[in-house]
């Protein structure tokens, strides 16, 4: 670890690399896993889908863990593609994880829609793996969208420019306008419910957003700042996204 520091109650510790950062989440993810199975029969976690999270994930699915008694929800999803379209955020969690460990349940929220909701409120989230946006949304929760005291657990929301330009920076899609205008996403209070929050964020396209998320004052306008309000969030990063707290 290059550094860590913590803000307000969030903890962020920035690494080497983004090898190392992902290593560093997934062995505290998996020891969190561990610690709540053997207090429960089952938990229930919530995964972002990203090119950010390829290392977390790689790393996390070299884990003894058991699976089988996890229930796997997913963040967001664009409106209109199912989960098998290819550049659905369903197909990215399936080529990274849900297909290649034993779940108890996948919840893919192309399957519900806003009905997500109710399953939501039947199921309490445990842990949440997630990131932050070149604009600090969290899910699909943009400046001007994301709403700290938001009275539903998911609902549809309009994404801004610099987040549907992100997506093409990511290699989603080819161009601005292929990226849709709308995605149903989980809101804030639903994401800030889970006990545990593992934000893992790389690259040097997040560095102004990693520091904000630092340093800003907490408010919807720069969505990540709510991490600084949570028990038990810890940010990963490397040098990258790291570079304006080093």
């Amino acid at each position: 670890m290059v550094k860590s520091l913590t803000k307000d109650k969030l903890v962020v510790n920035i690494y080497k690399n983004r090898t190392l950062m992902g290593e560093a989440a997934a062995n505290d993810i998996a020891a969190c896993m561990e610690k709540l199975l053997s207090e429960k029969e089952t938990i229930n976690m919530v995964f972002a889908a990203a090119p950010s999270q390829n290392d977390v994930l790689n790393s996390l699915l070299s884990k003894p863990l058991a699976w089988n008694r996890v229930n796997a929800f997913h963040m967001d999803e664009y409106v209109g593609l199912k989960k098998e379209d290819p550049q659905s955020f369903g197909n990215y969690l399936n080529e990274h994880i849900f297909k290649k460990v034993p779940f108890a349940n996948i919840y893919y929220v192309a399957d519900y829609g806003l009905e997500y909701e109710k399953l939501l409120a039947e199921n309490h989230i445990d842990i949440v793996c997630l990131g932050i946006g070149e604009n600090a949304h969290i899910a699909f929760n943009d400046p001007g969208v994301a709403d700290f005291n938001d009275p539903v657990r998911i609902k549809k929301a309009k994404l801004d420019d610099v987040c549907r330009m992100q997506q093409v920076h990511d290699g989603c899609f080819p161009t601005f306008d292929d990226v849709p205008e709308y995605a149903y996403t989980l809101t804030i209070p639903q994401m800030v419910s889970a006990d545990y929050m593992f934000c893992v964020v790389p690259a040097a396209t997040k560095a102004a957003a990693v520091y904000n998320t630092v340093n800003e004052e907490i408010n919807d306008m720069c969505p990540a700042t709510i991490l600084r309000k949570h028990d038990n969030a810890t940010m990963y990063c490397d040098t990258d996204s790291g570079a304006r707290l080093l």
